[in-house]
């Protein structure tokens, strides 16, 4: 099994920044911003000392509340240098997961941006903490956040009670390069260096504890599957508080040499522009990126001959969209790749020269340096090639744990130390993995297993659907029955006897839809993921069932 030489994140970039030193390291065309690997790495030295001239101490929890800014990803590297744990937070945060977060973090700072199109962060910080308006920086004192001492805003606009972004840089100069030496070669390449709270599609977040060797070694898997090199450039426009963005993205870069060209905010035009301008040769996204990429394509001409990967993940990846994607966007190359935040967060993924039947049919085999197996979830044991069971995957992109959770970590580790995903798939003789669906979310109808991901991707090749969701409500006659949700693509009308017309013949009898409710959106976690129980829900009262 392949080793992978574990670095720090900081001594990571440090090496870059000698083989590289004239490679565009950071580039945001819309800002005219552009780093080479040189310029990057002393500016996060610059802004490390900063931190450290803060009083901000190696282990040290530190949340960073922002879109893909600049100083995001000077943060993630600057912080993988001086040693605090960058606490990544969810840009859909209101006050009150805000405040859990940082509660439950221990965070001692807040670094944060203006806000969203729907969100001002100043004035939620300020209801939040109202005695920052009578505050010197770095001298918060919150009742309910007593750790909490530093808030810094990412701009330079000055605001009662917070530092900004100038005066990190400013106070740099009253720390020398020798003592940022000295704390970088005091780290060690297992400590925690990233803390992401998972989506709590049930209950609250919880706090993912990676280490260096977590991120940077599934970071050298990750681009190896991609082949990528210091020539390529990747278009990043999934969030930075993703492991999508800041593992798949980011570090899978700086690992290569390769360029980083980050979009602030998700936005079908600014990513085919970006592309276009910076001739990326990838670019990242979730299906439903991808979806309103190729609708864009439809009304308008780009020239996207440059790209030939990127990784489509983050939820089920639908055959039709791949082939589209291979199609229209040039990306002869793309791959998916399969994980969890648990996992730092690649398990497995397809690689560039696997057919493309393989890449889009499955979500590949393990990742270099990582174990899968697939498990009877009754007895725990292995279940041969071909057999449906729980995926488990082991190795150095393992979580080092929840952060104060010891229950739910040995809930979520074994003693063997497999992580279990949670989530139901098949492993062909070859170890390409399909996924099936979740433990929790499987339909028993009189006695049939059911796997709602088979019927979303068969739904899904019905011309007039854009997205489907599939649930199971309860029967009185069979115990579950089949609910489909159907999102409809513009401009089109359907019937339900349609749709259940179209499943004649070609799935099961027991697997076609009894229920179709048209929708016009998804209840979604604040991280986008589709909440089955709240459709649940939502099914239950539309249909007057208990």
């Amino acid at each position: 099994m392949q080793k992978f030489d574990s670095m720090t994140v900081g001594g990571l970039l440090e090496e870059m920044a000698i083989k590289y030193p004239n490679n565009d390291a950071l580039v945001y065309s819309d800002r005219e911003l552009r780093y080479s690997y040189q310029e990057f790495n002393q500016m996060c030295r610059q802004v490390a000392r900063g931190l450290m001239a803060m009083g901000i101490k190696k282990g040290d929890h530190i949340a960073a509340w922002a879109t893909n800014v600049p100083q995001w990803v000077i943060l993630q590297f600057a912080t993988g240098k001086m040693g605090a744990v960058l606490v990544t937070v969810n840009t859909n945060y209101k006050a009150f997961e805000l405040e859990y977060l940082l509660k439950q973090s221990d965070s001692t700072s807040l670094f944060m941006i203006d806000g969203t199109k729907s969100s001002s962060y100043v004035d939620m910080v300020y209801e939040m903490c109202p005695e920052l308006r009578n505050s010197e920086p770095g001298q918060l004192t919150n009742e309910k956040l007593p750790i909490l001492k530093n808030i810094v805003y990412l701009g330079d606009e000055e605001h009662q009670g917070m530092f900004n972004w100038e005066d990190v840089l400013a106070m740099a100069e009253q720390v020398s390069e020798e003592e940022l030496d000295a704390r970088m070669a005091s780290l060690d390449p297992d400590d925690v260096i990233n803390m992401q709270y998972t989506s709590g599609t049930t209950g609250f977040p919880k706090g993912v504890m990676l280490s260096h060797t977590n991120l940077v070694c599934n970071a050298k898997s990750i681009a190896q599957c991609l082949d990528f090199t210091y020539q390529d450039r990747l278009c990043i426009p999934v969030p930075f508080f993703h492991c999508f963005g800041c593992v798949l993205g980011t570090l899978t870069c700086v690992v290569s040499g390769a360029t980083m060209v980050p979009v602030e905010r998700f936005n079908p035009q600014a990513v085919l522009d970006t592309i276009e301008r910076e001739r990326c040769t990838a670019v990242h996204g979730v299906p439903t990126m991808f979806i309103m990429e190729l609708e864009e394509l439809d009304k308008s001409n780009y020239d996207l001959s440059s790209l030939r990967t990127g990784i489509m993940a983050g939820a089920p990846c639908p055959i039709e969209v791949m082939q589209a994607v291979v199609k229209h966007m040039n990306m002869d190359e793309i791959v998916i790749t399969y994980g969890q935040t648990e996992a730092s967060p690649g398990i497995t993924m397809t690689r560039t020269d696997d057919p493309i039947e393989l890449r889009v049919n499955t979500v590949g085999r393990a990742l270099p340096g990582v174990e899968m197996k697939v498990i009877d979830p009754a007895t725990s044991k292995e279940v041969p090639a071909g057999v449906q069971g729980e995926i488990c995957a082991r190795g150095y992109n393992v979580m080092k744990g929840y952060y104060n959770d010891p229950v739910a970590t040995s809930q979520a580790i074994d003693q063997d130390q497999w992580l279990h995903t949670g989530d139901l798939g098949i492993a062909d003789e070859n170890g390409y993995l399909k996924i099936t669906g979740r433990l929790k979310e499987m339909i028993i109808r009189g006695g049939e297993n059911i796997y709602p991901r088979e019927i979303e991707e068969f739904l899904y090749t019905h011309p007039k659907v854009k997205e489907v969701q599939v649930i199971g409500i309860p029967s009185e006659k069979y115990g579950e029955e089949v609910l489909a949700f159907v999102k409809l693509r513009e401009g089109t009308v359907c019937s339900k006897e349609q749709i259940q017309e179209f499943c004649v013949d070609k799935i099961s009898r027991h697997k076609i839809p009894k229920y179709i409710l048209f929708v016009d959106n998804y209840p979604t976690t604040a991280s986008g993921k589709v909440q089955k129980f709240k459709l649940r829900e939502q099914a239950l009262e539309m249909l007057g069932l208990k």
